[in-house]
């Protein structure tokens, strides 16, 4: 049976009108997406585009469109955003090609753009600083990886696909993909218990 904080039952309320559900849901992938989002920037996008920008804007178009999205599995919902957050970030690439050429952007406040408008958001600036500062500690562990640890973990650990969909992305075997996991999660532990010793 499901909890009552489950992915499916947060969706169900929330195409029942409960709209704190909606919020919840959205808030427990938050993390996962705006990991993903900032590896898929790069670091030339994360030049002019903000990662919680992205991630801001893929909640408002999920927010616009749930009625539409179709609960297959546990991770649906997430690759379901993330699907929505490539377009973003697409649009974003085109905006700022055609921006460059005709005006300025505006864009959410942020660290970046201080004076920018305000996203809707409830939650306090102390519990903002904690989550910003425990997310700068995982993009830096994932950083320090190399591309090919990272680009594993990604998919394996925030993305979620299966040692299948993995190896076929990658073009590689079952088992070398199970090994190559299985090296990327133990540097990136050691990487987390050289920072916290």
């Amino acid at each position: 049976m499901l909890s009552p904080t489950s992915t499916f039952d947060l969706l169900e309320q929330a195409r029942n009108g409960n709209e704190e559900a909606l919020s919840r849901v959205f808030e427990k992938h938050r993390r996962r997406l705006a990991v993903l989002v900032h590896f898929k920037l790069g670091s030339r996008t994360r030049d002019f585009a903000d990662s919680e920008d992205i991630v801001q804007e893929t909640c408002l178009r999920a927010f616009r469109d749930i009625r539409n999205f179709s609960y297959q599995s546990p991770d649906s919902f997430f690759r379901w955003l993330a699907a929505i957050a490539d377009h973003v970030i697409v649009d974003h690439v085109r905006y700022r090609s055609r921006e460059c050429r005709a005006g300025v952007e505006v864009r959410f406040r942020s660290e970046t753009n201080p004076f920018g408008p305000e996203p809707a958001d409830t939650r306090t600036p102390s519990r903002l600083l904690t989550q910003r500062e425990g997310m700068q500690r995982l993009l830096d562990r994932l950083s320090a990886l190399n591309e090919d640890y990272r680009q594993v973990i990604l998919m394996a650990k925030i993305e979620r696909l299966s040692t299948a969909e993995i190896a076929e992305r990658l073009g590689k075997s079952r088992e070398a993909v199970a090994l190559l996991v299985y090296r990327a999660v133990k540097r990136f532990r050691e990487l987390t218990d050289a920072s916290e010793g």
